[in-house]
Protein backbone atom coordinates (compact mmCIF):
# COMPACT_ATOMS: atom_id res chain seq x y z
CA UNK A 1 0.00 0.00 0.00
CA UNK A 2 1.56 3.26 -0.72
CA UNK A 3 3.55 4.87 1.93
CA UNK A 4 2.46 1.85 4.46
CA UNK A 5 5.99 1.24 4.66
CA UNK A 6 6.69 3.96 6.75
CA UNK A 7 4.44 3.95 8.96
CA UNK A 8 4.96 2.36 12.31
CA UNK A 9 3.78 -1.37 12.93
CA UNK A 10 1.89 -1.07 15.86
CA UNK A 11 0.43 2.12 17.63
CA UNK A 12 -1.65 2.92 20.51
CA UNK A 13 -5.19 2.38 20.83
CA UNK A 14 -8.25 2.51 23.61
CA UNK A 15 -10.32 -0.80 22.96
CA UNK A 16 -13.10 -2.52 24.36
CA UNK A 17 -12.54 -5.53 25.20
CA UNK A 18 -15.70 -8.48 24.47
CA UNK A 19 -16.76 -9.61 28.06
CA UNK A 20 -20.05 -11.12 29.23
CA UNK A 21 -19.70 -9.66 32.71
CA UNK A 22 -19.20 -5.53 32.50
CA UNK A 23 -17.22 -4.80 35.30
CA UNK A 24 -18.44 -2.59 37.94
CA UNK A 25 -16.54 0.45 36.93
CA UNK A 26 -17.48 0.89 33.28
CA UNK A 27 -13.93 2.48 32.17
CA UNK A 28 -12.67 -1.00 33.26
CA UNK A 29 -14.87 -2.31 30.50
CA UNK A 30 -11.84 -1.00 28.22
CA UNK A 31 -8.15 -0.11 27.85
CA UNK A 32 -5.48 1.79 26.35
CA UNK A 33 -3.09 -1.34 24.34
CA UNK A 34 0.14 0.20 23.32
CA UNK A 35 1.10 -2.65 20.47
CA UNK A 36 -2.25 -2.99 17.94
CA UNK A 37 -1.50 -3.99 14.41
CA UNK A 38 -1.91 -0.56 12.41
CA UNK A 39 -4.94 -2.19 9.63
CA UNK A 40 -4.23 -3.34 6.76
CA UNK A 41 -5.87 -1.68 3.66
CA UNK A 42 -8.39 -4.35 2.55
CA UNK A 43 -9.60 -3.09 -0.81
CA UNK A 44 -8.91 0.10 -3.21
CA UNK A 45 -12.60 1.39 -1.65
CA UNK A 46 -10.64 2.28 1.44
CA UNK A 47 -8.05 4.76 2.70
CA UNK A 48 -6.03 4.68 6.55
CA UNK A 49 -5.99 7.48 7.73
CA UNK A 50 -3.95 9.34 10.63
CA UNK A 51 -6.20 10.28 13.46
CA UNK A 52 -5.32 14.09 14.72
CA UNK A 53 -8.46 14.41 17.00
CA UNK A 54 -10.89 12.39 18.06
CA UNK A 55 -13.62 13.69 20.29
CA UNK A 56 -15.62 12.00 23.29
CA UNK A 57 -19.00 12.15 22.98
CA UNK A 58 -21.69 10.72 25.85
CA UNK A 59 -22.50 7.54 23.12
CA UNK A 60 -18.88 6.86 24.03
CA UNK A 61 -19.67 6.56 27.59
CA UNK A 62 -23.13 5.07 27.01
CA UNK A 63 -21.22 1.96 25.05
CA UNK A 64 -18.45 1.78 27.75
CA UNK A 65 -21.55 0.56 30.06
CA UNK A 66 -22.53 -1.97 27.29
CA UNK A 67 -24.90 -0.23 25.11
CA UNK A 68 -24.60 -1.55 21.18
CA UNK A 69 -22.65 -4.77 23.00
CA UNK A 70 -19.17 -2.64 21.41
CA UNK A 71 -16.19 -4.39 21.60
CA UNK A 72 -13.17 -2.71 19.49
CA UNK A 73 -11.79 0.70 19.17
CA UNK A 74 -13.93 3.69 21.02
CA UNK A 75 -14.76 6.43 19.21
CA UNK A 76 -16.66 7.77 16.13
CA UNK A 77 -15.83 11.88 16.16
CA UNK A 78 -12.88 12.80 14.39
CA UNK A 79 -10.15 14.80 12.17
CA UNK A 80 -7.68 12.70 10.40
CA UNK A 81 -5.22 12.90 7.35
CA UNK A 82 -5.15 10.10 4.13
CA UNK A 83 -1.77 8.28 4.71
CA UNK A 84 -2.18 5.63 2.41
CA UNK A 85 -4.32 3.98 -0.45
CA UNK A 86 -4.28 0.56 -1.39
CA UNK A 87 -2.03 -1.06 -4.33
CA UNK A 88 -4.64 -0.67 -6.43
CA UNK A 89 -6.20 2.30 -6.06
CA UNK A 90 -6.99 4.67 -9.25
CA UNK A 91 -3.79 7.34 -9.88
CA UNK A 92 -7.31 9.42 -9.61
CA UNK A 93 -8.09 8.44 -6.07
CA UNK A 94 -4.52 8.96 -5.16
CA UNK A 95 -4.17 12.29 -6.38
CA UNK A 96 -7.41 12.83 -5.04
CA UNK A 97 -6.86 11.86 -1.41
CA UNK A 98 -3.41 11.32 -0.34
CA UNK A 99 -2.37 14.03 2.18
CA UNK A 100 -5.98 15.40 2.55
CA UNK A 101 -7.40 16.29 5.94
CA UNK A 102 -10.71 14.11 6.44
CA UNK A 103 -13.95 13.99 8.32
CA UNK A 104 -15.95 11.46 7.35
CA UNK A 105 -19.58 9.34 7.61
CA UNK A 106 -19.74 7.07 10.34
CA UNK A 107 -21.84 3.91 8.68
CA UNK A 108 -20.39 1.86 6.56
CA UNK A 109 -22.25 0.73 4.30
CA UNK A 110 -22.55 -3.08 2.69
CA UNK A 111 -21.14 -2.03 -0.85
CA UNK A 112 -17.84 -1.39 1.19
CA UNK A 113 -17.86 -4.95 0.91
CA UNK A 114 -17.32 -8.56 -0.18
CA UNK A 115 -18.30 -12.16 0.26
CA UNK A 116 -15.99 -14.44 0.94
CA UNK A 117 -15.93 -15.68 -2.89
CA UNK A 118 -15.19 -12.21 -3.58
CA UNK A 119 -18.83 -11.16 -4.72
CA UNK A 120 -20.28 -7.30 -4.31
CA UNK A 121 -22.98 -7.58 -1.07
CA UNK A 122 -25.98 -6.10 -2.60
CA UNK A 123 -28.58 -5.49 0.41
CA UNK A 124 -30.83 -3.66 -2.01
CA UNK A 125 -30.64 0.28 -0.29
CA UNK A 126 -26.80 0.80 -0.59
CA UNK A 127 -27.11 0.54 -4.66
CA UNK A 128 -29.85 3.38 -4.61
CA UNK A 129 -29.06 6.57 -2.47
CA UNK A 130 -32.45 7.18 -2.48
CA UNK A 131 -34.19 4.20 -1.70
CA UNK A 132 -37.61 2.85 -1.06
CA UNK A 133 -38.56 4.23 -4.85
CA UNK A 134 -37.03 7.88 -3.92
CA UNK A 135 -39.12 8.58 -1.09
CA UNK A 136 -36.50 8.64 1.54
CA UNK A 137 -33.34 10.61 1.19
CA UNK A 138 -30.13 9.11 2.36
CA UNK A 139 -31.60 5.62 3.24
CA UNK A 140 -28.06 4.30 2.14
CA UNK A 141 -26.11 6.83 3.95
CA UNK A 142 -27.91 5.97 7.43
CA UNK A 143 -29.94 2.47 6.62
CA UNK A 144 -27.52 0.02 4.96
CA UNK A 145 -28.99 -3.06 6.92
CA UNK A 146 -25.24 -4.39 6.66
CA UNK A 147 -23.81 -1.27 8.13
CA UNK A 148 -21.14 -1.28 10.64
CA UNK A 149 -20.71 1.95 12.24
CA UNK A 150 -17.83 3.54 13.51
CA UNK A 151 -16.88 3.02 17.67
CA UNK A 152 -20.55 1.38 17.91
CA UNK A 153 -20.99 -1.41 15.78
CA UNK A 154 -18.28 -4.06 14.64
CA UNK A 155 -16.00 -1.38 13.37
CA UNK A 156 -13.19 0.00 14.84
CA UNK A 157 -13.33 3.31 15.91
CA UNK A 158 -11.15 6.70 16.27
CA UNK A 159 -9.51 6.50 19.84
CA UNK A 160 -6.34 4.98 18.15
CA UNK A 161 -3.32 6.72 15.73
CA UNK A 162 -4.42 5.47 12.59
CA UNK A 163 -8.26 4.29 11.72
CA UNK A 164 -9.67 2.62 8.08
CA UNK A 165 -12.56 4.26 6.21
CA UNK A 166 -14.17 4.42 3.03
CA UNK A 167 -13.51 6.48 0.79
CA UNK A 168 -17.43 7.25 -0.20
CA UNK A 169 -17.03 8.54 3.47
CA UNK A 170 -14.74 10.97 3.74
CA UNK A 171 -15.41 14.46 3.49
CA UNK A 172 -12.65 17.14 2.86
CA UNK A 173 -12.15 19.80 5.77
CA UNK A 174 -11.79 23.20 4.27
CA UNK A 175 -8.32 24.65 4.87
CA UNK A 176 -9.71 27.58 7.11
CA UNK A 177 -11.24 25.25 9.93
CA UNK A 178 -9.30 24.15 12.32
CA UNK A 179 -8.61 20.67 13.62
CA UNK A 180 -10.52 21.05 16.99
CA UNK A 181 -13.42 22.63 15.37
CA UNK A 182 -13.13 20.35 12.40
CA UNK A 183 -14.16 17.72 15.40
CA UNK A 184 -17.41 18.86 15.39
CA UNK A 185 -18.93 17.81 12.09
CA UNK A 186 -20.23 14.77 13.06
CA UNK A 187 -22.60 15.78 16.16
CA UNK A 188 -23.56 18.95 14.06
CA UNK A 189 -24.46 16.96 11.38
CA UNK A 190 -26.38 15.16 13.83
CA UNK A 191 -28.34 17.95 14.96
CA UNK A 192 -28.42 18.94 10.91
CA UNK A 193 -30.27 16.00 10.31
CA UNK A 194 -33.84 17.15 12.24
CA UNK A 195 -33.97 20.15 8.97
CA UNK A 196 -32.68 17.25 6.93
CA UNK A 197 -35.38 15.25 7.98
CA UNK A 198 -37.91 18.03 7.51
CA UNK A 199 -39.46 17.97 10.91
CA UNK A 200 -39.65 21.29 11.62
CA UNK A 201 -41.42 24.11 9.40
CA UNK A 202 -40.46 27.34 10.81
CA UNK A 203 -42.69 28.92 7.67
CA UNK A 204 -46.07 27.40 6.76
CA UNK A 205 -46.88 27.57 3.22
CA UNK A 206 -49.80 30.07 1.94
CA UNK A 207 -51.91 26.60 1.29
CA UNK A 208 -51.18 25.11 4.36
CA UNK A 209 -53.86 23.50 5.86
CA UNK A 210 -51.59 24.43 8.92
CA UNK A 211 -51.19 28.06 8.54
CA UNK A 212 -54.69 28.21 8.55
CA UNK A 213 -55.42 26.92 11.78
CA UNK A 214 -52.77 28.59 13.25
CA UNK A 215 -51.47 32.34 13.60
CA UNK A 216 -47.92 31.33 14.78
CA UNK A 217 -46.96 31.30 11.55
CA UNK A 218 -44.93 28.44 12.19
CA UNK A 219 -44.19 25.37 14.16
CA UNK A 220 -43.43 25.97 17.75
CA UNK A 221 -40.20 24.04 18.64
CA UNK A 222 -38.89 22.91 22.36
CA UNK A 223 -35.50 21.27 22.20
CA UNK A 224 -34.72 19.32 25.91
CA UNK A 225 -31.30 18.77 27.30
CA UNK A 226 -28.53 21.64 27.04
CA UNK A 227 -25.72 19.26 27.20
CA UNK A 228 -23.51 18.49 23.94
CA UNK A 229 -25.89 17.22 21.07
CA UNK A 230 -28.47 19.42 22.59
CA UNK A 231 -26.75 22.54 22.67
CA UNK A 232 -25.61 21.61 19.03
CA UNK A 233 -29.62 21.40 18.04
CA UNK A 234 -29.98 24.37 19.28
CA UNK A 235 -27.20 25.97 17.68
CA UNK A 236 -28.58 24.58 14.17
CA UNK A 237 -32.09 25.09 14.56
CA UNK A 238 -32.10 28.41 15.54
CA UNK A 239 -30.22 29.75 12.86
CA UNK A 240 -32.15 27.65 10.65
CA UNK A 241 -35.19 29.98 12.86
CA UNK A 242 -33.50 33.21 11.80
CA UNK A 243 -33.25 32.26 8.09
CA UNK A 244 -36.76 31.47 7.61
CA UNK A 245 -37.54 34.67 9.95
CA UNK A 246 -35.77 36.79 7.15
CA UNK A 247 -37.71 35.42 4.48
CA UNK A 248 -41.35 36.06 6.52
CA UNK A 249 -40.30 39.85 7.40
CA UNK A 250 -39.71 40.91 4.09
CA UNK A 251 -43.22 39.12 3.38
CA UNK A 252 -44.87 40.95 5.47
CA UNK A 253 -46.35 37.98 7.20
CA UNK A 254 -46.39 36.85 11.19
CA UNK A 255 -43.33 35.60 12.56
CA UNK A 256 -43.42 32.26 14.30
CA UNK A 257 -42.34 31.97 17.58
CA UNK A 258 -38.70 30.75 18.28
CA UNK A 259 -37.80 27.63 18.96
CA UNK A 260 -37.35 27.39 23.20
CA UNK A 261 -33.88 25.22 24.79
CA UNK A 262 -34.82 23.93 27.90
CA UNK A 263 -32.12 22.89 30.31
CA UNK A 264 -30.57 22.58 34.16
CA UNK A 265 -27.54 24.73 33.54
CA UNK A 266 -27.50 28.52 33.45
CA UNK A 267 -23.90 28.61 31.95
CA UNK A 268 -24.68 26.12 29.10
CA UNK A 269 -27.71 28.13 27.90
CA UNK A 270 -25.71 31.37 27.78
CA UNK A 271 -23.72 29.27 25.54
CA UNK A 272 -26.81 30.09 22.87
CA UNK A 273 -27.68 33.15 23.55
CA UNK A 274 -26.75 34.52 20.25
CA UNK A 275 -27.64 31.54 17.86
CA UNK A 276 -31.86 32.70 17.36
CA UNK A 277 -33.04 30.46 20.54
CA UNK A 278 -34.77 31.52 23.81
CA UNK A 279 -33.81 29.61 26.41
CA UNK A 280 -35.78 28.64 29.80
CA UNK A 281 -34.83 26.40 33.03
CA UNK A 282 -36.55 22.73 32.83
CA UNK A 283 -37.81 23.62 36.15
CA UNK A 284 -39.95 26.45 34.87
CA UNK A 285 -41.95 23.98 33.30
CA UNK A 286 -42.97 22.64 36.55
CA UNK A 287 -45.95 24.11 39.39
CA UNK A 288 -43.81 22.40 42.28
CA UNK A 289 -40.41 21.59 42.79
CA UNK A 290 -41.42 17.64 42.67
CA UNK A 291 -41.39 18.49 39.00
CA UNK A 292 -44.55 16.27 38.75
CA UNK A 293 -47.39 19.15 37.43
CA UNK A 294 -46.57 20.39 34.33
CA UNK A 295 -47.29 24.21 33.94
CA UNK A 296 -50.90 24.91 31.55
CA UNK A 297 -48.65 27.50 29.66
CA UNK A 298 -45.92 24.48 28.52
CA UNK A 299 -48.66 21.15 28.87
CA UNK A 300 -49.13 20.29 25.24
CA UNK A 301 -47.86 23.85 23.98
CA UNK A 302 -45.16 22.53 21.17
CA UNK A 303 -45.67 21.44 17.53
CA UNK A 304 -42.26 20.10 17.66
CA UNK A 305 -40.14 18.58 20.87
CA UNK A 306 -37.07 17.24 20.41
CA UNK A 307 -35.63 15.07 22.74
CA UNK A 308 -31.54 15.90 23.27
CA UNK A 309 -31.38 14.64 27.16
CA UNK A 310 -29.90 11.96 26.92
CA UNK A 311 -31.87 10.81 29.62
CA UNK A 312 -34.27 8.06 29.57
CA UNK A 313 -36.83 10.21 31.93
CA UNK A 314 -36.34 13.09 29.29
CA UNK A 315 -39.20 11.36 26.77
CA UNK A 316 -41.88 11.24 29.57
CA UNK A 317 -41.38 15.26 29.92
CA UNK A 318 -41.07 15.25 26.09
CA UNK A 319 -44.90 13.75 25.49
CA UNK A 320 -46.16 16.01 27.63
CA UNK A 321 -44.94 19.12 26.12
CA UNK A 322 -46.06 17.83 22.17
CA UNK A 323 -49.47 18.60 21.05
CA UNK A 324 -51.97 16.32 20.82
CA UNK A 325 -51.12 15.39 16.70
CA UNK A 326 -47.65 16.92 17.47
CA UNK A 327 -43.88 15.54 17.07
CA UNK A 328 -41.30 14.04 18.83
CA UNK A 329 -38.11 13.64 17.91
CA UNK A 330 -36.11 11.43 20.10
CA UNK A 331 -32.32 12.10 19.27
CA UNK A 332 -30.82 10.26 22.29
CA UNK A 333 -29.75 6.90 22.83
CA UNK A 334 -29.37 5.21 26.27
CA UNK A 335 -28.48 2.28 28.04
CA UNK A 336 -30.53 2.06 30.55
CA UNK A 337 -34.35 1.82 29.70
CA UNK A 338 -36.68 4.02 31.06
CA UNK A 339 -38.10 3.25 34.60
CA UNK A 340 -42.11 3.42 34.55
CA UNK A 341 -42.23 4.52 30.93
CA UNK A 342 -45.79 4.17 29.67
CA UNK A 343 -46.96 4.83 25.96
CA UNK A 344 -50.56 5.60 26.68
CA UNK A 345 -49.85 9.74 26.19
CA UNK A 346 -48.35 8.82 22.73
CA UNK A 347 -51.33 6.40 21.68
CA UNK A 348 -53.93 9.13 23.05
CA UNK A 349 -52.28 12.10 21.33
CA UNK A 350 -51.56 10.52 18.61
CA UNK A 351 -47.89 11.63 18.60
CA UNK A 352 -45.94 11.09 15.88
CA UNK A 353 -42.36 9.76 17.06
CA UNK A 354 -39.55 9.92 14.40
CA UNK A 355 -35.41 9.25 15.70
CA UNK A 356 -33.55 11.46 14.03
CA UNK A 357 -29.69 9.82 13.98
CA UNK A 358 -26.62 10.48 11.58
CA UNK A 359 -26.94 13.65 9.27
CA UNK A 360 -24.90 15.38 6.45
CA UNK A 361 -21.43 15.91 7.11
CA UNK A 362 -20.85 18.16 4.60
CA UNK A 363 -23.56 20.97 5.03
CA UNK A 364 -21.53 20.67 8.32
CA UNK A 365 -18.44 21.59 7.66
CA UNK A 366 -20.57 23.85 5.38
CA UNK A 367 -21.39 26.18 8.53
CA UNK A 368 -18.21 25.91 10.02
CA UNK A 369 -16.43 26.92 6.99
CA UNK A 370 -18.57 30.16 7.66
CA UNK A 371 -16.88 31.07 10.89
CA UNK A 372 -14.30 33.02 10.01
CA UNK A 373 -17.06 35.83 8.61
CA UNK A 374 -19.48 37.95 10.78
CA UNK A 375 -22.98 38.01 10.82
CA UNK A 376 -23.09 40.78 8.36
CA UNK A 377 -21.18 38.43 5.68
CA UNK A 378 -23.19 35.80 6.15
CA UNK A 379 -27.03 37.15 5.16
CA UNK A 380 -27.23 38.17 9.13
CA UNK A 381 -26.79 34.87 10.50
CA UNK A 382 -24.46 34.77 13.09
CA UNK A 383 -21.11 32.31 12.43
CA UNK A 384 -20.63 29.10 14.29
CA UNK A 385 -18.33 29.68 17.27
CA UNK A 386 -17.87 26.12 18.29
CA UNK A 387 -14.48 26.42 19.76
CA UNK A 388 -16.40 27.60 23.18
CA UNK A 389 -17.92 24.47 23.97
CA UNK A 390 -13.90 22.41 24.13
CA UNK A 391 -13.65 22.59 27.87
CA UNK A 392 -10.67 20.29 28.04
CA UNK A 393 -8.13 18.18 25.91
CA UNK A 394 -6.13 15.13 26.29
CA UNK A 395 -3.08 12.85 24.50
CA UNK A 396 -4.34 9.79 23.78
CA UNK A 397 -1.87 8.64 26.64
CA UNK A 398 -4.26 9.89 29.18
CA UNK A 399 -7.53 8.66 27.47
CA UNK A 400 -8.70 7.42 30.62
CA UNK A 401 -8.59 10.64 32.41
CA UNK A 402 -10.25 12.13 29.48
CA UNK A 403 -13.41 9.91 29.45
CA UNK A 404 -13.58 10.55 33.51
CA UNK A 405 -13.56 14.26 32.87
CA UNK A 406 -15.72 14.35 30.15
CA UNK A 407 -18.38 12.13 32.29
CA UNK A 408 -18.36 15.31 34.45
CA UNK A 409 -21.46 17.11 34.21
CA UNK A 410 -19.58 20.30 34.14
CA UNK A 411 -17.68 19.06 31.11
CA UNK A 412 -18.85 20.03 27.49
CA UNK A 413 -16.50 18.39 25.31
CA UNK A 414 -13.31 17.05 25.83
CA UNK A 415 -11.41 16.46 22.75
CA UNK A 416 -7.95 13.44 22.40
CA UNK A 417 -5.22 15.12 20.53
CA UNK A 418 -3.15 12.18 18.47
CA UNK A 419 -1.02 14.90 16.78
CA UNK A 420 -1.02 18.22 15.47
Amino acid sequence: MKNMSALPPTMNAFVIQASETPKENPLDNGKLITDVPIPTIPNPSYVLIKILRAGICNTDLEILQGYMGFAGVLGHEFVGRVVALHDDATEDAKEQWMGKRVCGDINLGCCNNTNEDGSSIVCGVCPDSLGYNQCHPNMSRNHCPNRTVLGILNQDGTFCEYMLLPIINLHVVPENIPDDIAVFSEPLAAACRVVEQGLVRFRYGNTDAASAASSRGGDKVAILGDGKLGLCVAEILGREYLRCCRGISESGRKLPPAPVLFGKHPHKLDLVKDSGVKTQLVSSCYNDEKQEQIKAEHMNQYDVVIDATGNPNGLTLSMNLCRPMGTLVLKSTCASGVKGFHSAPIVIDELMVVGSRCGPINVALDLLEKNSTDASENDGIPPLRMEKYVTKTFPLSQVREALEFAALKSTMKVQLVMAE
